[in-house]
């Protein structure tokens, strides 16, 4: 076992489980809530730390590189410190899910959720070895067979399309149907077509995840602005090139949302007009997750030929993003939590990970195996990739 030096250095007051884990207090007055055996080994587990008078905090558990998966071991970090899903697991929340759908198709979710809890209740300061977790992702998405650097935001998309796959609350999806709601006001088509979409995909991934786009075209001929509404589960920003200097997240979110003109090839046709005309596009959010995952476009489209180390400034706290919204009213305050980070080239690069500890909301680098304490102002930097943001309190909708 490596010495807690190697390991990361930190130190917490010693409390009792219950105390350290208060909603495992509260799952043990929901009778039933948490299968006897799950409970006793959590306990088990939480016992043994307090006995060996152990001074780690839970969840500063590194990641054993297997060859090749750091791309994986970041975003997996990135999740454990989600504190909604890493609850959901700690819960066993998952296993109602996956018990109510009677599916064959469970293993996924089940090695995902046994890695979080034994991220968050090992006594043991010795990095885990996510191989089981590997072989269910490549069963699930054979493209990650194997030991080849992967792109940790691809891997992201994946992984959480199969684990909300496997807890989707629709057992049986309805057959598709072709509803006309461009008589309805905006608000209430973005509802609907927000209602029709839980209709099938309805999970806590989605709760978590999920948000809705509005998108806006609108014809230059006759003025006929047409509105569509589809789900996402991140946006891809491109960065913006301001010469050498550093670019604002928001330059970037401006640069997502800006309105672009379709002219030439891309003419769309009007549904007013009946004719290709020269139209304008823009997008709006009008459902903010609570989750709220950003890409940098880092890489060219071109099969990652090239990468922008381009600095982008974003906010630690108070990510206004109402300037945004299709609606007014509508609040969407993010905090940071969490940063995929890439260093190097397209040609041999690494990732690791930027963390908030949900439980002690201090920050640490995790690289593999390696768990070490930060500064809070080192968090921003020109490798970030992938940033993790969550709903303020105050802005819960």
């Amino acid at each position: 076992m490596p010495s807690m030096r190697q390991s990361y250095t930190v130190t917490v007051p010693e409390e009792p489980p219950a105390a350290a884990f208060p909603f495992l207090k509260q799952e043990m007055r929901r009778k039933g809530s948490m299968s006897g055996s799950v409970l006793v080994s959590t306990f088990v587990g939480l016992l043994i730390n307090q006995a060996k008078n152990s001074k780690s905090a839970q969840g500063l558990v590194g990641l054993k590189n297997l060859g090749n998966t750091c791309f994986m071991n970041s975003i997996l970090q990135c999740l454990s410190n989600t504190q909604s899903l890493r609850d959901y697991c700690l819960h066993n929340s998952h296993r109602r899910d996956l018990n109510n759908n009677s599916r064959t198709n469970t293993a996924l979710m089940e090695e995902f959720a046994k890695l979080i809890q034994t991220m968050w209740t090992s006594s043991s300061s010795e990095a885990v070895s996510p191989s089981e977790f590997k072989t269910q992702i490549q069963r699930y998405a054979p493209r990650f067979v194997g030991y080849n650097q992967q792109d940790a935001q691809e891997f992201l998309r994946f992984l959480l399309d199969g684990l909300h796959n496997e807890v989707n609350r629709v057992t049986v999806r309805p057959r598709g149907t072709v509803e006309d709601f461009d008589h309805l006001p905006d608000e209430e088509k973005g509802k609907k077509m927000w209602s029709k979409y839980l209709e099938r995909e309805d999970s806590k991934i989605v709760d978590l995840f999920v948000g809705q786009l509005k998108s806006s075209l609108t014809c230059s001929h006759c003025g006929f602005c047409s509105t569509v509404f589809d789900p996402f589960w991140d946006l891809s920003l491109p960065i913006t090139k301001k010469g050498y200097g550093e670019v604002s997240l928001m330059d970037c979110v401006r640069l997502f949302t800006k309105e672009d003109v379709l002219d030439g090839d891309e003419k769309p046709t009007c549904y007013r007009c009946k004719a290709r005309r020269r139209c304008t596009k823009k997008f709006t959010i009008q459902k903010f997750p609570k989750i709220l995952v950003l890409h940098l476009k880092r890489f060219s489209e071109a099969r990652r030929t090239s990468k922008l180390s381009t600095f982008v400034n974003f906010p630690m706290k108070d990510l206004d993003l109402r300037e945004f919204a299709s609606e007014n009213s509508t609040n969407a305050v993010y905090n940071l939590y969490a940063v995929s980070n890439h260093s190097g080239t397209t040609m041999g690069g690494h990732y690791t990970a930027y963390c908030r500890n949900p439980s002690s909301g201090e920050w640490y680098t995790f690289n593999d195996s390696r768990v070490t304490p930060m500064s809070s102002s080192q968090v921003r930097s020109s490798d970030a990739y992938v940033l993790f943001y969550e709903l303020a309190t105050s802005s819960r909708m």
